[in-house]
């Protein structure tokens, strides 16, 4: 019985760690250099972050479905702070242009500090995708 409660448990552990999402880690940036990564996800109103998009590492093109009249799409993006050993403070604004809403209110003020004896701070927004393309030649859509 124990053997088998082991096995389940063994099993439940290995299939839950694949579904995990991994943090992106930069390359060419070397050990402890404070960095910020992402990853875009997408889905329904019931599970924001379903679908893979994109994420800062292995640049590939985000591609996000638009929401249309009754069917919307919500976005969900992961960010990922990063230590530098020493209390790193991050501080700034992104400009999340992507999801529906008045102009201003696509862009929020960060400030997050990665304490000492932390490797990672990590902050999520979702929202609404727009019913619109996005202009690629603009700005990125996230900062």
């Amino acid at each position: 019985m124990q053997l088998r409660l082991f096995a389940a448990l063994t099993l439940v552990a290995l299939f839950g760690s694949a579904c995990a999402k991994r943090v992106p880690e930069p390359s060419g940036v070397a050990p402890g250099t404070p960095h910020i990564s992402w990853v875009l996800m997408y889905g329904d109103r019931d599970t924001a972050d379903r679908e893979f998009s994109c994420q800062s590492e292995l640049r590939s093109e985000c591609v996000l479905p638009a929401s249309k009249p009754g069917e919307q799409v919500y976005s969900d993006i992961h960010f990922y702070y990063h230590g530098a050993g020493n209390e790193t403070k991050y501080e700034g604004t992104k400009n999340l242009s992507y999801l529906q809403g008045a102009p201003e209110s696509h862009v929020s003020r960060m400030n997050i500090t990665v304490k000492k004896n932390e490797s990672i701070t990590n902050e999520s927004v979702t929202g609404i995708v727009c019913d619109r393309e996005i202009d690629p030649s603009a700005r990125s859509p996230i900062w």
